[in-house]
């Protein structure tokens, strides 16, 4: 009989480090889409507000609580994580899990932002995208959520199918930055 055995998107590709710039791959936990039905975006906001404390991100933004992180992802719609969204939600907008959908990895260094200017067409400057901005964007050829979390830490989104080509850019371009440091 065949055993099938549970495996992470990047199991057995992270941890890397080079030169100060680690990647590793996040556990995401529940991660639900949550999307605004018509007419009915204040009310879902309201209610994700009563049920976890967040508020619907503006474009662009994050909103986080505790363990809980709403990340902007499209008009009228977010990604919950950290959490099972509560079903109350339900009544206001359509709720999909995506828990096993995404590749979810996080970057971390002094130079990270140097790192990923060389992947993604987002102005990626302190005054433009500091901490708690996200933007839906390419990186490379892949579409991407890429979330700035503080000073340095950058949250980095694609499907789980490319969770191999994802490692394999973000490590090449980690190569390059540690390079011209000398």
């Amino acid at each position: 009989m065949v055993e099938l055995k549970a495996k992470t998107p990047c199991e057995g590709l992270l941890p890397i480090e080079v030169g100060d710039l680690r990647l590793s791959e996040v556990e995401a936990g529940f991660v639900t889409s949550v999307a605004a039905f018509k007419d009915k975006d204040a009310a879902l906001s309201k209610a994700l507000q009563a049920a976890h404390g967040l508020e619907m991100p503006a474009p662009n933004r994050v909103s986080e609580a505790g363990d809980a992180r709403a990340i902007w992802f499209g008009p009228r719609m977010a990604l919950l994580m950290g959490v099972s969204a509560d079903p109350s939600l339900a009544a206001h907008g359509a709720l999909t899990d995506q828990s096993d959908a995404w590749a979810v990895v996080r970057l971390e260094g002094a130079r990270a932002a140097d790192v990923l200017a060389r992947l993604t067409p987002i102005d990626l400057r302190p005054g433009a995208f500091g901490p708690g901005s996200t933007a839906r964007t390419e990186l490379q050829h892949m579409q991407a959520s890429i979330t700035h979390l503080s000073d340095g830490t950058y949250q980095i989104m694609v499907f789980r199918a490319f969770a191999e080509t994802l490692v394999h850019d973000l490590k090449t371009a980690m190569q390059g930055v540690a390079a011209r440091q000398g």
